[in-house]
């Protein structure tokens, strides 16, 4: 017999992330630019043209108030991390997929795409390892 599963609702108690999970979002993509080997100018543009003293100030540990776009930025690129995690049993080899040609991307490498400075840009990439870790 079926039986009619409770409605998830549409829009959570608590939507929004505290300052406290994105500070500590940023302080981890501050370690995953560099576990992929990227330069400040291109983490400041995957960042959406994060200022230069801004990014410095987050290197230092010290990320300040991060508004909305910011964050949804950090959590798509935790999103890719996780799908590397997922697809590389080597941390490595993931780390470095993201330097590497991909010919879904046209030859261009996912830190090209990234780097174009959108959020469509960062969600192409996750939404590509999210295909790949399901199969397509």
């Amino acid at each position: 017999m079926l039986q009619e599963l409770p409605r998830t609702e549409a829009l959570p108690d608590n939507a929004m992330l505290t300052q406290a999970e994105v500070s500590a979002m940023a302080r981890a993509v501050v370690r995953l630019f560099e576990n992929w080997g990227l330069t400040d100018a291109e983490a400041r543009d995957i960042l959406g043209g994060l200022a230069a003293r801004t990014f410095a100030r987050w290197k230092a540990g010290e990320p300040g108030r991060i508004d909305r776009d910011l964050a949804t930025r950090l959590s798509l690129l935790m999103g890719i991390h996780k799908g590397l995690r997922y697809l590389f049993a080597d941390r490595t080899r993931g780390y470095a997929w993201v330097k590497k040609p991909n010919q879904h991307f046209d030859g261009r490498t996912p830190a090209d795409i990234m780097a174009e400075g959108s959020i469509f840009a960062l969600a192409r990439v996750r939404s590509y390892l999210d295909a790949e870790r399901g199969g397509w």
